[in-house]
């Protein structure tokens, strides 16, 4: 019941638009700017400490690391640009990065696969400590912080 009912909200959300939609249409390019740039950095971290993990410190660097998303990200727009059909441009995709991450880590397709999902591992990882942080940090401030100081403001 709850799954279908989660369906039917995120249904009707994308039926508006998806969150895109919410953006103003002269902020869409400096959105798409910046997150294209923030996806950068962040996606290269990940690569980046990964690759230093599987392959090693000599042969995975950050701008190796910076080179794979930059690529991987213009070639997996491609691929979802003109491929209609989204699950082979999502394999088309995965290949391309894989075959990038071999390329410049100098190892092989196993090599690739292990540092692919250990940077996934990663992300997620630092993902629910974050969240972790920042909810923690959102109750400390509610409980001791705003709540206080509204209740001595409407006394």
């Amino acid at each position: 019941m709850l799954g279908s009912l989660i369906q039917e909200a995120h249904g009707a959300y994308l039926a508006r638009g998806g969150w895109w939609t919410e953006i103003p249409p002269e902020f869409r390019m400096l959105f798409a700017l910046a997150n294209f740039i923030f996806n950068l950095i962040v996606i290269s971290g990940f690569l980046y400490m990964a690759g230093r993990l599987v392959v090693g410190g000599k042969r995975a660097t950050y701008t190796d690391a910076f080179v794979i998303t930059l690529l991987g990200t213009f070639f997996e727009s491609a691929c979802f640009f003109f491929i209609p059909w989204r699950i082979l441009a999502l394999l088309l995709s995965v290949v391309i990065w894989l075959a990038l991450i071999k390329n410049f880590y100098e190892t092989g397709w196993l090599g690739a696969i292990a540092v692919a999902v250990l940077a996934v591992i990663v992300f997620l990882i630092i993902s629910l400590i974050l969240a972790v942080v920042f909810q923690i940090t959102e109750i400390v401030l509610e409980r001791w912080l705003i709540s206080p100081l509204l209740s001595t403001l409407w006394r």
